[in-house]
Order: C-alpha cells, then sequence, then structure tokens
C-alpha cells in the first residue's frame, strides 16, 4: 500500500508547523519547509508531496460535519468549494488564501448515459467540473497554487499548456492582479476556446514550435532561470487543491463511498490527487474504504496504459522500474512520436505526475484503459444529449466506463462516478464537426484521427425559407 502518513513538520515560520513538503521517494524522505518553491527534491530529484502534521490540525471528527460550512457561504473561504474543506488542504493560513468562488460544481445522476455505459439506472454520475468560472477543473488546483505563489511573493507564474491550464492561471492572474500569467503553448495544440482566454485574460502567451512535452520542458528551464513560479501540476500544491473535487463528489453522494472514480488520463494530476485524497481521508478515520480507480487514456496518447498494463510499470512501495519509463520515452523519441488525439486536453505523452499516479492506483485498486477518439466523441454525444456539454477529454471517462463495463470489471451494480474535466465551450469545434451536415468539414477536423462516423450526430436539418416546409420538418422530426 502508497504511504500517506503521519508526520511531524520541521520548523515553517509560513504554515506553523502544520504543513510542509515531502518528497515521494521512501529512500530519500527529505522534508523541506512550506515556504521554499520547489517542484522536484533538491536531493533525488523526485517528486514533492505536501504533508501534514494532523496532530496540529483540528480536523471534523466526520465528513458530514463539512456540511455546517454551507452556513457560512458569505466568508469567501467557505464559499468556495475548494477552500470550505480547509482543514483537509491546510497549508496556507486563512488571511492568505486566493479564491474567486472555484469549486461550484454539479455532481448529475445521469441515468441516459448509464444506459449507454451498461450500468444500472441511478448508478452512474457524472461530476461535472466545468462549471469553474474558466470553464475546467484546473481552477482547483490553480487556486491553492496561486495562494503559495502569493504566500512567498511571487510577481511572475508560467505554465506550458494545451489550454485549460493557461485559461485558468490567466483568469486568477487577471482577477487578482496580484501577479503575471506567461503561457507556453505548443503549436497548432490548443483550441480557440482555450486560447481565447488566455488572450482575452490579458496573459503572455509564447507558442513555439513543438508540443505539450516540448513546451513543459522550456517553461520549467525558463522559471528557473528566470525565478518565476511555476504552476503546473508537477508543483505539489496543485496537487493539494485538487483533491477537493473528491470532496465535493463524496458530498453530493452524502457521505457515501462510490465503487468506481473514473478519471481522464492526461498530466495526471487528477488521479494522482484522489488516490491523495483518499488514502488521507482514510488514514484520518474520516471514511471506511476507498475506492477503486480507472484512468483512461486517449489511444493517441497512452504513455501510462502502455507503462501499466503493457509492460507492468507499478509503485512498489515507492520504487518503481525507472528502466521502464525511461526505456519507453527513448523508444518514443526513436520514432519521433507525438501524442495525437481529438481530447487534446490529454494530448501529453510525458505526464509529469506518473509516479504519483502510480501510488494513487496502488491504494485505489486500480485499472488503466486507452479508447479511441471514435469512442471518446461518441460518448460526449451521449454526454451532450443529457444537457451537460463536455469538452472531448472529459468524455474519456465514459467511454472507458463502458469499456470496464464490457469486459466485466465494472459490475452493473456498482456505483460510478466519471469525471468531466471541462465545458463544451472549450472546444467546440469538434462538436460541430460531430454533428455536421458538411462531410469535408468532418473529414478535415475529425476523419484525420480515425473518426468515420457520427453514431449519435444531431444533426441540423435543411429547409427552404417556406413555411410549409418548416412546419413539415418540425412535424416528421419533432
Amino acid at each position: 500500500m502508497a504511504d500517506i502518513q503521519l508526520a511531524k513538520s520541521p520548523s515553517s515560520p509560513l504554515s506553523s508547523g502544520v504543513a510542509f513538503q515531502q518528497c515521494i521517494n521512501p529512500l530519500c524522505r527529505a522534508t523541506l519547509d512550506i515556504g521554499q518553491v520547489r517542484t522536484a527534491c533538491d536531493r533525488c530529484g523526485d517528486l514533492l508531496d505536501i504533508q501534514y502534521d494532523w496532530s496540529q490540525i483540528e480536523v471534523p471528527n466526520r465528513m458530514s460535519d463539512f456540511e455546517q460550512m454551507w452556513t457560512k457561504r458569505y466568508e469567501p473561504l467557505r464559499f468556495s468549494g475548494v477552500w470550505r474543506f480547509h482543514e483537509l488542504i491546510q497549508f496556507a493560513p486563512a488571511d492568505k488564501v486566493v479564491t474567486v468562488g472555484e469549486g461550484q460544481t454539479l455532481l448529475q445522476q445521469a441515468n441516459e448515459v448509464a444506459k449507454f455505459v451498461g450500468q444500472n439506472e441511478g448508478n452512474l454520475y457524472l461530476q461535472y467540473e466545468g462549471m469553474n468560472p474558466s470553464g475546467s477543473f484546473k481552477d482547483n488546483g490553480m487556486c491553492a497554487a496561486f495562494t503559495h505563489a502569493h504566500m512567498t511573493g511571487a510577481k511572475r507564474a508560467a505554465c506550458a499548456s494545451t489550454g485549460n491550464t493557461s485559461a485558468s492561471l490567466a483568469m486568477y492572474s487577471s482577477v487578482t492582479r496580484l501577479m503575471k500569467a506567461i503561457i507556453f503553448i505548443g503549436s497548432g495544440k490548443i483550441s480557440y476556446g482555450k486560447l481565447s482566454q488566455a488572450l482575452e485574460y490579458g496573459a503572455l502567451t509564447i507558442q513555439l514550435a513543438g508540443d505539450f512535452d516540448d513546451a513543459m520542458i522550456r517553461v520549467k528551464e525558463v522559471s528557473q532561470s528566470l525565478g518565476i513560479y511555476l504552476v503546473n501540476s508537477i508543483n505539489p500544491f496543485r496537487i493539494e487543491g485538487q483533491k477537493s473535487v473528491m470532496f465535493r463528489v463524496l458530498e453530493a453522494l452524502r457521505w457515501e463511498v462510490p465503487d468506481w472514480i473514473v478519471v481522464p488520463g492526461g498530466n495526471l494530476g487528477n488521479s494522482s490527487a484522489f488516490g491523495k485524497a483518499f488514502q488521507e481521508l482514510k488514514l484520518l478515520g474520516l471514511i471506511d474504504r476507498i475506492p477503486r480507480l480507472a484512468v483512461i487514456n486517449a489511444a493517441g496518447a497512452d504513455t501510462l496504459h502502455q507503462l501499466y498494463e503493457r509492460r507492468g510499470l507499478r509503485w512498489q512501495d515507492g520504487q518503481p522500474n525507472n528502466t521502464l519509463i525511461s526505456d519507453y520515452y527513448a523508444e518514443l523519441d526513436h520514432r519521433k512520436a507525438k501524442a495525437d488525439t481529438i481530447a487534446s486536453a490529454i494530448e501529453i505523452n510525458r505526464p509529469v505526475n506518473l509516479k504519483k499516479c502510480l501510488r494513487a492506483l496502488d491504494a485505489c485498486d486500480g485499472v488503466v484503459r486507452k479508447v479511441t477518439d471514435q469512442e471518446i466523441l461518441d460518448a460526449k454525444a451521449q454526454v451532450g444529449a443529457g444537457g451537460i456539454g463536455c469538452e472531448p477529454a472529459s468524455a474519456a471517462s465514459v467511454a472507458g466506463a463502458k469499456l470496464l463495463r464490457a469486459e466485466g470489471v465494472i459490475a452493473p451494480s456498482d456505483r460510478v462516478v466519471c469525471i468531466l474535466t471541462g465545458h463544451q465551450l472549450k472546444d467546440p469545434t469538434a462538436t460541430v464537426a460531430y454533428h455536421t451536415t458538411d462531410q469535408e468539414q468532418f473529414n478535415n477536423v475529425l476523419g484525420s484521427r480515425g473518426v468515420s462516423r457520427a453514431s449519435f450526430a444531431n444533426r441540423a436539418v435543411a429547409v427552404p425559407n417556406d413555411l410549409d416546409a418548416i412546419m413539415r420538418a418540425i412535424q416528421l422530426y419533432s
């Protein structure tokens, strides 16, 4: 079992000894003060966690005790769907927290989608993170990273992005005026819906020749050289904010733990955060069991699936086989392979949180699957028909649940929560192309990605400008 544990903090003037940073490598376990800005361990280079001395934190005896925070929604801290659970994310004092009211999201029981997946009625839920202020789940983590940046006096913050991270960073920078946003994007690898947000919100946007993985390498180099605060999910504070998605899922389910959490796998920040959330809740005695976790890759960006399901990479008590990882990345380089999927938000070949995700899969008895762009878009259409539009990457969770149900891994009686990470309007081009009557548009946008059909298209009905023809069409199709 992975190792989230009770621990005591080193001296920390910013956190009063409550929180600290710690290397995830059990052979290292180096600790850093909460006020230091790092994305990796100085000693061994591994990822960092935010850990807590829980003996110094007054945590509610029951998860249901958090319901009283709703009575304090006039306070910015408790209005936020992230900071409402401040006792479980307590690296920052209340007067330093940055919030724009993120986390006001919805868990929808989706019976029509359940039929599509193969679940019993009442057993499939969609956690819709598209209701966040910037339109995606990124705001959950960004408010936490932005809070830490503010605590440390940062004046500039940067990220590499396929779109949603850049939109979130740009929004927090614009609304708070606390620091300047600098965004690195790859050529042609960002939807206009997301790029428009970064530009509109005033971020310095740098588009370089390459993909997300190339942009990630450069933003790390630039941030280190110029002392710019890096807010990608390699930042451990991002993961802390993203834990709140699971707190809200439990809240909506009246504090009952579901059987499955199904989440798209891109940079693997969400899966890492969810695993950490459930481990901590179990450690604190606030839940009695941990749900299973399914991480779903797009077939065109399936690094985790290749390593975990095909090559047997595992957490191994914090000592995963690094040779498996380096050999696979060397193969990608040799083939000059680039991630390629309509689900641009998870179009990533080198996920920075790979090891933390392995830990989450270990703790949650997890599985990894991959789904095609065809399966993603068909699932997306089914989600949209239920009244909640999502971007393509979000629908990977539903397509993955359908696949796992077909394999018999998920039982029809299991209670399943699929995470919808972003709003439909993040990538309207894919939606319109799927439903279009224009075959050329369909082929240009989707055909090159192996999408050959629109099984659930809701196409416009073309009629002449004639009242009788319009009425006949309505009677025929309604």
